[in-house]
């Protein structure tokens, strides 16, 4: 790989990587093509995973990621060469003042504040994990409709967009993942994967569609209702908040805790694509990163999530610490989770590196 890497380099511009379709049984998952010659390679366990690029067009340039070997695609622009909309300045508003709230922190420091925070990443955190992601994303198991909505609106608190929005974008990235067509994929750059990504609405609506692939959600009238609804239920958050606790409850309950929770989330989708472990051969720059794993309660393990996106657990050995699982594990027990999705060894043994 390195020494592909390196023959690569002075190429610029250069034809893109194409990603071939996925099968389990394929002897050659990515496959780099010139004028003159094409090179095949399947990716080892740990290692890097070339670009893959299915969009229409030469990469204009190429960029390395410090400390892997992997070869990106031309940066995406944040703000420039690029159309805005409503959705963009709105993501771009909230997200700065998000950042701007919390710079009040050490003037509005006590321990009910701080104690106050931690509870609120933690809470709202694990609704984005358990419900936005893998009970509705993935439908990874059911619940309870009861049960499923109050997880929801938790998800809604963590003021990272209606359940409809992120569900979309979400399966939209699994869909075209790590190709141009990716709404938030580091080929494009590391930190568009990390958080310009949110200011781009209307790119991801034209590279990858509307919302038709969350009809399951758009059909039920209380997904519909919060998509309708969302500011109003972050303003009255933010008030109790400030109701509850004054402006130290408002700056650590909803500055800091939305700001460490958010890239925390955001983190997933730049260093769990670039640095890791790969434990699955997947047609994708996936990895397994245990920080990640902690910070994001089990969401780090992300070569394995995308080798079995369907999962409910991710972390797929004993020693692979997922919180989520563990609640999802304990639903089940009592009989709220139901239907719950895993993979078999024998579809382990089909993708598995070693």
């Amino acid at each position: 790989m390195a020494s592909l890497c390196t023959a690569l380099k002075p190429l610029s511009p250069f034809s893109s990587f194409v990603k071939q379709g996925y099968s389990m049984n394929t002897s050659a998952l990515f496959t780099y093509h010139t004028s003159n010659y094409t090179h095949s390679f399947r990716p080892k366990r740990g290692g890097a995973l070339a670009v893959h690029n299915n969009a229409p067009g030469p990469v204009e340039s190429s960029w390395r990621t410090p400390l892997s070997e992997d070869v990106k695609g031309r940066q995406k622009s944040a703000f420039w060469e690029r159309s805005w909309n409503s959705t963009d300045v709105r993501n771009v508003v909230i997200m700065g003042g998000f950042h701007l709230l919390s710079l009040l922190a050490p003037l509005y420091f006590n321990w009910a504040a701080f104690r106050l925070s931690v509870w609120l990443y933690t809470i709202f955190a694990i609704c984005i994990t358990l419900s936005y992601h893998r009970n509705l994303s993935h439908r990874s198991f059911d619940l309870p409709k009861w049960l499923e909505y109050l997880f929801a609106y938790g998800g809604v608190l963590a003021f990272q967009g209606d359940p409809i929005e992120w569900v979309s974008h979400h399966r939209h990235h699994h869909k075209h993942c790590d190709t141009q067509r990716d709404p938030h994929s580091p080929i494009q750059g590391f930190w568009f994967s990390h958080i310009t990504w949110i200011s781009d609405f209307s790119s991801i609506q034209k590279k990858c569609g509307g919302e038709e692939n969350v009809n399951d959600l758009v059909r039920q009238p209380f997904y519909r209702f919060l998509q309708r609804t969302l500011y109003f239920h972050l303003v009255a958050f933010g008030f109790l908040l400030y109701i509850w606790g004054g402006m130290p409850f408002l700056v650590w309950g909803m500055g800091v805790a939305n700001v460490a929770r958010s890239h925390s989330t955001f983190l997933v989708n730049s260093v769990c694509h670039t640095w890791g472990t790969r434990a699955w051969n997947t047609p994708d720059l996936s990895r397994n990163n245990w920080l990640l794993a902690i910070l994001m309660f089990g969401e780090g393990w992300h070569n394995n999530h995308h080798a079995f996106e369907f999962s409910a657990r991710h972390g797929l050995e004993w020693w692979q610490l997922d919180v989520t699982w563990y609640i999802i594990s304990f639903l089940e027990a009592i009989g709220l989770a139901t239907n719950v999705k895993l993979p078999s060894d024998a579809q382990k043994k089909k993708i598995a590196l070693v």
